[in-house]
């Protein structure tokens, strides 16, 4: 059974920023200060952060902590305003608000240390999904088991924390798409042959982009190999939210519009993948008639 962790929030303290690095393009890492926070911390944990009284609540895994000097590192992406205001953040700078750690930590913690040292693992990394792993490795390290890393990129200017996963690592492949830097191919790719080589695994850990980890699954229900991925809810001020009751809130009835408004709706995703080694893009929509909608649903003859 899971133990309750603490959550720790000290609404008049200021947690400053002790170290900025910028790891690759729109990625930085920050150690910031924040001493029960690093105390309670546990890999596979995030913290809520908050700038200022205006600023958006950001979730953020945990990247790495250290308790004895009372900070936590975090990595993160800028994908928006919020994100790129903490860009512009530096050393000695604070954020107003640190909240942590949340959620649930790694599964694999809670297992028995000696049955864990039976096991042969794996961690597939994509991208920024390397912070969130790093730590997990780096505990396992600690206690004395073993386990082998794959982490890629799309090219070798986006690797981040290479070096520090070497050194926790029983055995690190690092991949580019490009052939920039390691194995040329994908982080599946560096499985299968892996696999070809005659290596095995009891245990495989992924985290990265969505469809890393859909392909990850795919190769290894074939090989037969016990997958766990990480499903981050989208969050929006710290508050989890689902994309379609958005959606649902925000456009009209269609009842309430009635039975003389004319016009179509159209709504559609976009998706950016690699078919047979080129990027591609495909936009797949839906156009409604409303008139017709509205015929089929609420006249007495549907």
């Amino acid at each position: 059974r899971r133990q309750r962790q603490m959550c720790i929030r000290d609404r008049y303290s200021m947690y400053p920023i002790i170290k900025k690095e910028k790891l690759a393009d729109k990625i930085y890492l920050m150690d910031v200060k924040a001493e029960r926070v690093a105390k309670s911390a546990k890999p596979g944990q995030f913290v809520i952060v908050k700038i200022d009284e205006e600023g958006e609540r950001i979730p953020l895994t945990i990247c790495d902590y250290d308790e004895k000097a009372g900070t936590v590192t975090i990595v993160f992406q800028t994908v928006g305003a919020s994100t790129e205001r903490m860009a512009y953040l530096e050393e000695g700078d604070a954020f107003q608000d640190f909240v942590g750690p949340l959620g649930c930590p790694s599964d694999l913690i809670e297992e028995d240390i000696e049955e864990l040292k039976k096991k042969k693992i794996v961690f597939i990394a994509g991208g920024v999904g390397t912070a969130p792993v790093y730590p997990q490795v780096k505990w396992l390290h600690e206690h004395g088991v073993d386990c082998d890393v794959i982490m890629g990129s799309k090219t070798k200017d986006l690797l981040i924390l290479v070096e520090e996963m070497r050194k926790v690592a029983t055995n690190l492949y690092v991949t580019t798409d490009d052939g920039t830097y390691g194995f040329h191919g994908m982080g599946t790719n560096q499985l299968q042959e892996l696999w070809d080589k005659g290596v095995r695994y009891d245990h495989c850990v992924a985290i990265g982009p969505m469809i890393m980890m859909k392909f990850v699954c795919k190769l290894t229900k074939e090989l037969g190999i016990p997958t766990v991925v990480s499903m981050n809810p989208i969050m929006v001020d710290g508050k989890e939210v689902v994309p379609l009751q958005v959606l649902k809130e925000l456009l009209p009835d269609p009842a309430s519009l009635g039975p003389r408004t004319v016009g179509k709706t159209n709504i559609g995703c976009i998706f950016n993948g690699i078919k047979d080694g080129k990027k591609k893009s495909i936009y797949i929509y839906n156009v409604c008639d409303h008139q017709e909608c509205y015929c089929l649903l609420y006249t007495s003859d549907a």
